[in-house]
């Protein structure tokens, strides 16, 4: 007798069952206007893993005065890296081509059993959404993957919160992994070293500077493990490309606020460097897993201007990883690991 005998007939149907992959980024705003960016930031800033202030303290000053000035500023900055075309942010545009590279991938394997989708922790599509979507859509599994290389609580942590939180929503709880960092994954060292590679013709450069996006001095002490596994992926890096241990410096950027930040601070390492007499130097993000603001408006325009005023002469910039074929390869491995006794 086949099961659809036993189901009376108004039970309600079920999709077949099937295994969700959920990738998930940082976010990004709907636009650039005033209020899209403010919706953007509130959200964002008022993130308690973000910004760990009381309410009381921080929502005061965020609501009356950040959120009165920043959205025109950010909006700005946005409107220089926009991918008019699309009407989305270049963030957007590189996760939906890694999402499509790791469907072609997943399908190759597993077929129609794994579907794969992407979120953003904040702005659209959120969270709760997606997660919303892929129950819908048969997944009684679900595995959840923070597309960030190390792990830090304002970036790894608050994602998982948000996904937990997505599930809490849910009648029937799909089964949940997540994903851990792989800042120390031979492979994904191998797609790094591979884009300096070619990025600078195989050379080695007189600095390379490794920027990575900064926090407070404080998380450090009280035991985020970024600022550490931030400096054994600049190290594996700088031996797998075998060059002497001068040749890589690991900075930190986007500090926000008065609070002291890891350090050194990028815009003011890369000045230094050109005051010293080095007037070359090549920079890379191995934070970010797809270019956006951070590297297209910051490091490009900030950074840049701030090593060519102090005397630099050229300034290579290294593309995040992106939808490389090398990177949608070590990222569809570390699925399939995750993946383990569910396919």
């Amino acid at each position: 007798m086949s099961l659809s005998a036993t189901v009376p007939a108004d039970h309600p149907k079920a999709a077949p069952r099937r295994i969700g992959v959920l990738v998930a980024n940082l976010g990004t705003p709907d636009g650039t206007d005033y209020w899209s960016m403010r919706r953007y930031l509130n959200e964002f800033l008022s993130d308690k893993r973000v910004i760990d202030l009381p309410s009381w303290k921080w929502q005061p000053i965020l609501q009356g005065i950040v959120l009165t000035k920043r959205p025109f500023t950010s909006g700005a900055n946005y409107k220089t890296v926009w991918n008019n075309e699309a009407d989305e942010s270049p963030l957007m545009t590189i996760t939906k081509a890694q999402v499509a590279g790791l469907r072609e991938r997943v399908q190759e394997i597993w077929g129609d059993r794994v579907l794969v989708d992407f979120c953003m922790r904040y702005g659209n599509p959120s969270t709760e959404s997606v997660v919303e979507r892929m129950v819908k859509a048969g997944c009684d599994r679900i595995l959840f993957f923070p597309l960030y290389p190390q792990y830090a609580g304002a970036t790894s942590a608050t994602a998982n919160d948000q996904f937990f939180r997505a599930l809490m929503a849910q009648k029937w709880q799909p089964a949940a992994r997540t994903v851990s960092a792989y800042f120390d994954r031979p492979d994904y060292i191998e797609a790094l070293a591979g884009s300096v590679e070619k990025a600078l013709n195989g050379a080695t450069p007189r600095k390379l500077v490794a920027s990575y996006h900064g926090m407070p001095k404080r998380y450090l002490m009280q035991g985020d493990p970024y600022h550490c596994q931030c400096q054994k992926t600049s190290r594996l890096l700088r031996e797998r490309l075998g060059w002497a241990p001068e040749v890589i410096d690991t900075t930190f950027q986007s500090v926000f606020g008065k609070e002291e930040w890891l350090r050194p601070y990028t815009v003011q390492h890369v000045a230094e460097l050109a005051k010293q007499g080095i007037t070359e130097i090549a920079v890379i993000s191995p934070a970010f897993s797809a270019d956006c603001i951070e590297t297209l408006e910051e490091i490009q325009g900030e950074i840049r201007e701030a090593f060519i005023h102090a005397g630099g002469k050229e300034f290579t910039y290294i593309p995040c990883l992106n939808a490389e074929p090398s990177h949608l390869d070590v990222l569809t491995t570390i699925i399939a690991e995750n993946l383990g006794g569910w396919t």
